[in-house]
């Protein structure tokens, strides 16, 4: 990890210093993705079947997984991972749950009244990366609060050869078809549809820097679908100060460099001598990962800085917006209040963020790229829209109706105020 001296930077550096590796190749990604999207608009299943040939090396003969994997599966895994992961599921459960909205009923003057109703996105799609770890955790994070929300609709798409606990996952939740694709010609099926697959509402899922394009280009056609957000590779931004245990830091920081080449990672810290602890402890810790190699990638653009007070640790995450936040501080919960851009944070040293990638309860699918200055973690919100109701009593119209009349004859839209004014006449002629 490239060690940074925050006051030694000018603005610019500044900036650069806080830069996602995934954006230097946002032109060449664009143009890729969108011949997959004219691909699969002109060639349907046909273009899906051969993109997954050409990218995943493997041929399948039906996009849709058949039935007899998910008997199969059920008896293939252990009895303790089918019970680890339900545990998961009901805390998971148990957050969203609460997260129900309520409906809102208002009467802003007499004979006015007004509503607010919540009603759940009939079709969704999710999306479950594929790669070298099974993200069968996924699956809990975005099937079960559509659940909960009741969509009518749940679909699944994951690149073929899925891990058998996928599919586990997929089953526990309900999830009857799941579809064998991945990559960006996953999204542009689930999104405008093909023979075989039915188009969807809104797509769900976190995914690499093609998935992500797709993302964004199919939210944008006119004929696409809803995205959930601008998801990504991950990353995690630790602050820590000097009393923070090193070898936790270095073990949350691999966490997420392991996820993958295009991760990132960030410590910063107003303790020269932690950096230089922690730096000891990723080597020794990195000979003990499967994924190491994966994880040297990562670090080799992530950084360690350096900053003189944990105040101003603060404002660099929120000019970064992390992804994850982890605060490994003497008082964790005192920086809060000034933390204004994380997708999750975790605060104190036993919160790590494996705890809410599996089975803390809060979502772990959450705006990357410095979204998170925008849009929130997942939520049972994101599988609703809202709609709004008004009803006025003859009593409510009357008195309010010549205010309206007015606002619309000052906005020049004659109809508006019309529509108020055979009203107002039709009661007066009743007397």
């Amino acid at each position: 990890m490239e060690k940074i001296i925050w006051k030694a930077l000018n603005t610019s550096a500044q900036k650069a210093a806080l830069k996602r590796p995934a954006q230097t190749v946002a032109g060449k990604v664009e143009v890729a993705v969108t011949a997959i999207k004219e691909d699969v608009m002109q060639n349907g299943d046909k273009a899906v079947i051969a993109l997954t040939e050409k990218f995943d090396q493997v041929t399948v003969d039906s996009l849709i997984l058949p039935e007899s994997e998910f008997e199969r599966v059920e008896k293939s895994l252990s009895e303790s991972f089918k019970t680890a992961v339900k545990r998961a599921y009901n805390n998971i459960a148990k957050f969203h749950e609460v997260q129900k909205p309520q409906a809102i009923e208002v009467e802003t003057e007499k004979g006015v009244l007004c509503e607010v109703l919540t009603r759940p996105i009939e079709s969704v799609g999710l999306y479950i990366p594929g790669g070298t770890a099974p993200l069968f955790s996924t699956v809990l994070m975005l099937a079960i609060p559509a659940k909960i929300a009741g969509c009518k609709e749940i679909v699944l798409a994951s690149p073929p050869k899925l891990a058998d606990e996928i599919i586990y996952a997929a089953k526990l939740c309900g999830i009857t078809k799941v579809y064998q694709m991945g990559g960006a010609q996953a999204i542009f099926a689930l999104g405008l549809g093909t023979e075989t697959i039915k188009k969807v509402d809104k797509i769900f899922g976190p995914g690499n820097s093609f998935v992500t394009e797709a993302k964004r280009q199919v939210s944008q056609m006119s004929d696409g679908a809803a995205i959930d957000m601008p998801a990504g590779p991950s990353e995690v931004l630790v602050i820590a100060d000097k009393l923070a245990n090193p070898d936790f830091v270095a073990a949350d920081l691999l966490s997420q460099a392991e996820h993958g080449e295009d991760s990132q990672v960030i410590l910063v810290t107003d303790s020269e001598m932690l950096i230089d602890r922690v730096e000891a402890s990723i080597e020794s810790q990195l000979a003990l990962l499967g994924r190491a190699e994966t994880a040297k990638v990562a670090l080799s653009h992530s950084r360690s800085i350096l900053v003189e007070s944990l105040d101003e640790a603060v404002m660099v995450s929120n000019l970064y917006a992390p992804e994850h936040l982890i605060i490994q501080t003497e008082s964790p919960r005192s920086l809060l209040a000034d933390i204004s851009h994380a997708g999750s944070v975790f605060l104190g040293a036993f919160s790590p963020e494996s705890m809410g990638d599996y089975a803390s309860g809060t979502n772990h699918v959450l705006p990357t790229y410095g979204y998170a200055k925008t849009y929130s973690s997942l939520g049972l919100a994101d599988f609703s829209k809202r709609m709004t109701v008004q009803t006025l009593s003859q009593e409510g119209f009357l008195n309010l109706g010549p205010t309206v009349s007015l606002l619309a004859e000052r906005e020049l839209l004659d109809a508006h105020k019309l529509a108020v004014e055979v009203r107002l006449a039709a009661i007066k002629s009743q007397g």
